[in-house]
C-alpha cells in the first residue's frame, strides 16, 4: 500500500486545514475557551457548528452533489477526518446520526419524497436524529427486536421500548427498527420507519452513565402512529436497510485519527507524571506498554486505509468495516487503561477533583471507553461477522 498522497490530495488536506483555522470559534483549543459540557449545551453547539460546516461546503462530505453533499471520494473523507481530528475540531457525535447514518441510508433506499423532505435539514443541522435500534433484550441480536408496528389502513401503530438511544430527548426524528410480522423468520418480518419524536405516545427517560453524564436514553412507544409513507424500503424488508445503516456506522469514520491524537497526549502525559522520582516514560514497563500502544495505533491506521481502499473498489462499505471497529474499540480501551496506570493513585480521582491530573480527563475517557466494545456492535458480534462474511468460515 502506497501511503504517499497525490498533489491533489495534499491540496485537499491544506484546504481543510485552512478552512478550519479560519472558522473555528475564537480561542478554540486554548485553556481559556470553555467547551460545552452539558448534553443540552453540546447539542446547541453541535447544531451551530453543523450549520457552519454546511455554509462552508463541508457538510455531508461524502454525499452525492445532487443531494447537497460534496461528492468526496473515500480518500478525501479519510483525509478530512484526519485533519479535522489533528486540529482538534469539535466532536460531531452529538449530531452525527443524521449526516453519518440517516443521510446515506436514505440516499440508498429512500423515496424521492423522503430525500427531498429530510436530507436538506440533516445537512444544516436544523433537524437532529436518534437511532432506535437496541432493545433491553435485543442489542447484540438486533434481529430479535420486539417493538411492534401494526399496519391499520395507511398508519402503523407502534408499541415497544428502545434503549441506549443517544440524545433521544433532543432529536426531532428517529430511525426505528420494528417487527411487523411475528410469524416470519426474525431477519424478515422487520420494517424500518422514520418517526417524528413529537408524536403523541412517546416517553423518553434519560439514563445516567457511570461517567455521570445523561447521554443515553430509554424510549417508550405507546400506540405511536406513524404514516405508511415513512417506511424506508419495503414493509417486512427492513433488515436490508438496517445492514446499510450498520455498515456506515462501523466503517464511515476514521477512528485512527482520534486515537493517534490521544496517543500523542498520552506520550506527553508519560513525560509529566512520575514514579520514584523519575517520569513514567523512563520506567521500562511503562515504555513497553507505550511502545505497544503506539504500534497498535499504527496498525489501526493501516486498517483504516485498507478499509478505504475496499470502499473505493466496491463502491460502498462492506463487512470489512467490522475489522476496523473491532480493533479500534479494543485499542482504545487498552490505551485509556495505560493512561490511568501511569498516574498511580491519582488515577483514582474523578473528573473535576482538585488534584486530578489534566482535570480528570483520562478518568472520564477510561469510563467512556468501556462502552467502545459494546456500541455499534459488540466485539463478539464483530468477530462473528468477520468469521462468516470475511473469512467464509461455517457457522458453529
Amino acid at each position: 500500500m502506497d501511503f504517499r498522497l497525490s498533489r491533489a490530495e495534499e491540496h485537499f488536506r491544506e484546504e481543510v486545514h485552512d478552512w478550519l483555522v479560519a472558522n473555528l470559534p475564537a480561542g478554540w483549543g486554548t485553556p481559556a475557551f470553555r467547551k460545552p459540557e452539558e448534553p443540552a449545551d453540546k447539542v446547541r453547539f453541535a447544531r451551530w457548528w453543523q450549520r457552519r460546516l454546511h455554509e462552508g461546503g463541508w457538510a455531508g462530505l461524502h454525499w452525492p452533489r445532487e443531494y447537497g453533499g460534496r461528492g468526496a471520494s473515500p480518500m478525501e473523507q479519510l483525509l478530512f477526518a484526519e485533519e479535522y481530528t489533528r486540529i482538534g475540531a469539535p466532536s460531531m457525535i452529538d449530531i452525527g446520526v443524521g449526516p453519518a447514518l440517516v443521510g446515506p441510508t436514505l440516499i440508498h433506499h429512500g423515496t424521492e419524497a423522503q430525500k427531498h423532505r429530510f436530507l436538506p435539514k440533516i445537512l444544516t443541522g436544523e433537524e437532529m436524529w436518534c437511532q432506535g435500534f437496541s432493545e433491553p433484550n435485543a442489542g447484540s441480536d438486533l434481529a430479535a427486536v420486539h417493538t411492534r408496528a401494526e399496519l391499520r389502513g395507511d398508519t402503523f401503530h407502534v408499541s415497544g421500548q428502545k434503549i441506549w438511544t443517544s440524545y433521544a430527548r433532543f432529536a426531532e426524528w428517529c430511525i426505528l427498527v420494528t417487527r411487523t410480522d411475528f410469524q416470519a423468520p426474525k431477519h424478515r418480518g422487520i420494517t424500518f420507519l422514520l418517526v417524528d419524536m413529537k408524536t403523541p405516545g412517546i416517553t423518553i427517560r434519560p439514563l445516567v452513565e457511570m461517567t455521570g453524564v445523561a447521554w443515553f436514553n430509554e424510549v417508550f412507544f405507546d400506540d405511536v402512529r406513524v404514516p405508511r409513507e415513512n417506511v424506508v424500503g419495503e414493509v417486512n424488508g427492513g433488515w436490508t436497510i438496517v445492514i446499510t445503516t450498520l455498515a456506515h456506522e462501523r466503517s464511515g469514520s476514521a477512528p485512527h485519527a482520534r486515537i493517534q491524537g490521544e496517543m500523542r497526549d498520552i506520550l506527553d502525559l508519560a513525560r509529566r507524571v512520575g514514579r520514584d522520582g523519575q517520569p513514567a516514560a523512563a520506567d521500562p514497563r511503562a515504555r513497553q506498554r507505550l511502545a505497544q500502544s503506539f504500534i497498535e495505533t499504527e496498525i489501526l491506521r493501516g486498517l483504516a486505509y485498507k478499509n478505504v481502499s475496499e470502499i473505493m473498489r466496491n463502491g460502498q462499505p462492506g463487512p470489512e468495516g467490522s475489522c476496523l471497529k473491532l480493533v479500534w474499540s479494543e485499542v482504545d480501551q487498552r490505551m485509556k487503561d495505560l493512561a490511568l496506570d501511569m498516574q498511580g493513585p491519582y488515577g483514582d480521582l474523578e473528573r473535576g477533583a482538585p488534584r486530578a491530573i489534566d482535570g480528570g480527563r483520562w478518568q472520564y475517557e477510561y469510563l467512556w471507553s468501556r462502552a467502545a466494545s459494546i456500541y455499534a456492535g459488540t466485539s463478539e458480534v464483530q468477530r462473528n461477522i468477520i468469521a462468516q462474511r470475511v473469512l467464509g468460515l461455517p457457522r458453529a
